[in-house]
C-alpha cells in the first residue's frame, strides 16, 4: 500500500503538509528501526539528489544514488573522524557533480583521487 487512497486516513487529503510530516516519521522510524540513532536525514538534500541524479541518467538512478551517497558515507563516517552529517554531504557533493556531467564526462573520468572515495 502506498498510503495515498482515500481510506489511509486522510494522508492524501493533507497536501504536502502530510507528505512531508510523513516522510519525517518514516525517516525516523526507519533510523530507528536500522539503528542509525546519530543521523538527521536531510530530506531535502536526498531529494535533491534524487531528482537530480533521475534527470541526468534515468528515473531509476535516484534510487540507486541515494543507495551509493548512503553507503559512502556510511564507509566515511566509520573511518574517519567525519560526523555522519558530514559524510553525508560530502558523498552528495560528489553525486551533485557527477550529475553536472549526466552520463559521461565528470569527476570519475580521470579517477577519483580528489573526492571522498
Amino acid at each position: 500500500m502506498t498510503g495515498n487512497t482515500e481510506d489511509d486516513g486522510g494522508t492524501a487529503s493533507r497536501g504536502n503538509a502530510g507528505t512531508d510530516q510523513d516522510l519525517a516519521h518514516w525517516s525516523q522510524r526507519l533510523t530507528q528501526a536500522l539503528q542509525i540513532l546519530d543521523l538527521k536525514v536531510d530530506q531535502d538534500l536526498v531529494a535533491r539528489i534524487a531528482d537530480e541524479s533521475s534527470r541526468a541518467v534515468n528515473g531509476q538512478a535516484g534510487a540507486v544514488t541515494a543507495l551509493l551517497v548512503g553507503y559512502a558515507a556510511g564507509l566515511q563516517a566509520h573511518g574517519s573522524s567525519a560526523s555522519p552529517q558530514e559524510a553525508v554531504q560530502s558523498a552528495a557533493d560528489v553525486a551533485l557533480r557527477l550529475c553536472e556531467h549526466g552520463t559521461e564526462g565528470g569527476p570519475d573520468s580521470e579517477g577519483w583521487s580528489s573526492t571522498a572515495q
